[in-house]
């Protein structure tokens, strides 16, 4: 590559959940690793500042109140499902699991069959985790950091995006929810952000967890970006781990992707 190309070569970073509650031991949703997954992105990213067009950062935000958090639920003894627990579609039709607020049970019924017919996961309970306006909700501060100086190096904004704040839908995806709402337009395809990655010329991907949230946001990039654009995404290696007991998921989506045409690449290499 020229000196010319690499000068005008548009390089974007795709920073998937880099936030307290995942990647500060003391989070409420830590995941093992993602505190030095988070120091390598920041130096790669110092190293590569001057060339970095643009920045994307999703941020997972929750109500305590949602639908895979334990409060939603309750058992035969109105005791509350314990943090990871799965509930199944006959979980929920024996009634071994019930909504708290007995309204909602048909909506979270019809939600509970539409997980399994889409095939990804069944329904996790998980810690109250990235509570809005919590200190969990916020991005690790090294990386913060980094991110402000770009911002004055280059006299731009970081493109934040959030996602997660309907209780009724899992949004593992910054694409699109688990199960869209179709009366929600934050839950349906984000096109906004598809567009803004398209014009790269190439993609830095990391983030927590890389099997649940970067999976499937890069998976709904696939499927929306066509063959030449998923040549665009690199996944950052070793600045993302997989949530403990599901590090299959993380590497099937990696061989999964790399057969489709994803690079990947690690944090000490020069992207450009």
């Amino acid at each position: 590559m020229s000196e010319s190309e690499i000068a005008t070569m548009n390089l974007q970073f795709l920073i998937i959940d880099p936030q307290n509650d995942f990647a500060n031991p003391n989070g409420s949703l830590f995941v093992p690793g993602a505190d030095k997954d988070s120091e390598r992105l920041v130096q790669m990213m110092k190293r590569h500042l001057s060339k970095i067009a643009k920045i994307h950062i999703t941020l997972d935000t929750h109500h305590l109140l949602d639908i895979a958090h334990p409060l939603f639920w309750v058992d035969t003894n109105n005791k509350h499902p314990a943090p990871f627990t799965s509930i199944t579609l006959e979980d929920v039709q024996t009634g071994k699991w019930q909504t708290t607020v007995p309204s909602f049970m048909e909506r979270a019924t019809a939600y509970v069959k539409a997980l399994k017919n889409n095939g990804r996961y069944d329904l996790t309970i998980w810690p109250p985790h990235c509570l809005i306006g919590s200190l969990g909700n916020n991005v690790v501060p090294a990386l913060l950091d980094t991110v402000l100086d770009w911002e004055k190096s280059h006299i731009s904004l970081v493109n934040y995006v959030t996602k997660g704040l309907n209780i009724w839908t899992e949004h593992y995806s910054a694409i699109t929810a688990d199960v869209p709402d179709p009366d929600d337009p934050s839950t349906q395809l984000n096109m906004r952000l598809l567009e803004k990655l398209a014009s790269a010329d190439l993609i830095a991907i990391s983030g927590q967890a890389l099997s649940h949230c970067v999976a499937n946001t890069v998976r709904d990039i696939a499927a929306n970006f066509g063959e030449e654009n998923i040549r665009k995404l690199v996944l950052i290696e070793d600045t993302t781990s997989s949530v403990p007991g599901f590090e299959q998921f993380g590497t099937d989506f990696i061989n999964e992707m790399k057969a489709l045409g994803m690079q990947t690449a690690k944090s000490t290499d020069y992207l450009v």
